[in-house]
């Protein structure tokens, strides 16, 4: 479940990378408008049929920013 996670995370964040995933000029590229959330995988038998629950995050004291690695 934690691969298949990773998988659906169409992001670049912190220590998860994914090269198709980055900005013009190589940084991580997130999207924050999509994953701004805790998520959790509950199996339900195959890999194939685990469901995932989603609960918001709420920045109230926090700014979010994207982070440069350079």
């Amino acid at each position: 479940l934690m691969c298949r996670d990773a998988l659906d995370r169409e992001e670049s964040c912190g220590a998860h990378y994914r090269t198709e995933y980055v900005t013009a000029e190589g940084e991580a590229a997130r999207r924050d408008d999509l994953y701004q959330h805790v998520s959790v995988w509950e199996c339900a038998g195959a890999p194939s049929e685990a469901r995932l629950h989603r609960e918001p995050l709420d920045f109230a004291s926090v700014e979010v920013a994207e982070r440069s690695y350079r």
